[in-house]
């Protein structure tokens, strides 16, 4: 099988998320794959306000599909954008939220995330 490259990445996030299409395509358009997958981080963290916990979690269940067959780019781009905002997620919402969205999280997102924090502690006494 193909690995997914960013511009089956962006085929992929149309798909998944449909409110985002048109940012999305736009995104594409200017060849900004970060800014897309920064588009679903906001889209996320919308949902998070309105306390939608079962919908991010379904969410961040499908960037794992991306993940697991993404080229080095777009795995990349994914841990340092996407499960890097996790932290965000933790910090603006109610400690029984977090714990779910953990909880039901893709252990490869849980892995990638736990790495984070120990080398943000290492690095910036976080």
């Amino acid at each position: 099988m193909r690995s997914i490259n960013q511009k089956i990445a962006i085929e992929y996030l149309k798909f998944f998320y449909p409110p985002l299409r048109n940012e999305i395509s736009q995104l594409s358009a200017q060849n900004n794959f970060a800014g897309a997958i920064q588009a679903t981080i906001n889209y996320l963290k919308n949902l998070l306000q309105e306390s939608k916990i079962n919908i991010i979690a379904h969410h961040i269940k499908m960037m794992e599909v991306i993940y697991k067959g993404g080229d080095s780019y777009v795995k990349d781009m994914i841990e340092n954008l996407f499960v890097r905002s996790f932290e965000s997620f933790k910090k603006h919402t109610k400690i029984q939220h977090w714990t779910f969205l953990y909880q039901y999280m893709p252990v490869s997102f849980q892995v990638i995330y736990n790495e984070q924090q120990k080398q943000d502690q290492i690095f910036f006494g976080k």
